[in-house]
């Protein structure tokens, strides 16, 4: 069983969320953020990602609101997956895939129908679907509820530390893009890929 990861994963979403991230910091009268600075604040769902955006100091609660109305309007401008991401899901059957992410569910799912991904998973998972997100083993552990799998025949693909510790937490193996926004942190994953392409090779599936 295979349990994906999102955005940096199975998509560059970081265009389209700099530019709901900085036309937020301009009505706030902010200077614009760059590419690698949002990618770095991407991983542990909308909330953190708008309160790194905008510090401790100016963050409220209506700037999240605000983020997620405009971010609903550019989900897709510019949103795509990775090479060979689609190759590598057509290789294994979804009754057998699951996304967890820390997305909230509405745009994932969002994201999923207009890049024609959601065919793809027996079950998705977002950041507000439970009262636990990832680095909790929670969403992972339903995941694996809602397809009838075991934690030792399961693999979590991502790549960020939040999906390698809420991995370790539930008992599964580990894959690190390191072609994503995140990080290891300091746990050292049982596997590594530095190209989207690589998984292909990792996880050969059926070849069509």
């Amino acid at each position: 069983m295979l349990i994906f990861d999102l955005d940096g994963t199975l998509i560059n979403s970081i265009p389209d969320l700099l530019t709901a991230i900085n036309l937020l910091r301009q009505e706030l009268e902010l200077t614009a953020l760059t590419a690698s600075q949002v990618a770095r604040m991407v991983g542990d769902g909308a909330t953190m990602l708008v309160q790194r955006a905008l510090g401790d100091d100016l963050y409220d609660k209506r700037h999240l609101e605000r983020f997620l109305e405009i971010y609903s309007r550019h989900l897709l401008d510019q949103t795509h997956c990775y090479p060979g991401i689609e190759e590598l899901l057509m290789r294994h059957d979804p009754r057998r895939m699951a996304l967890v992410t820390n997305k909230p569910i509405l745009y994932t799912r969002r994201i999923l129908a207009g890049l024609d991904l959601a065919r793809f998973f027996g079950a998705v998972i977002g950041g507000d679907s439970f009262p636990h997100k990832k680095p909790h083993p929670y969403p992972l552990q339903q995941a694996l509820l809602q397809l009838d799998g075991r934690p030792h025949q399961a693999m979590m693909i991502g790549d960020h530390h939040t999906d390698l510790y809420a991995a370790r937490d539930a008992g599964i193996a580990t894959c690190f893009c390191a072609y994503g926004f995140g990080h290891c942190g300091d746990y050292v994953p049982d596997y590594q890929v530095a190209d989207a392409r690589d998984l292909l090779t990792l996880l050969p599936g059926k070849s069509h």
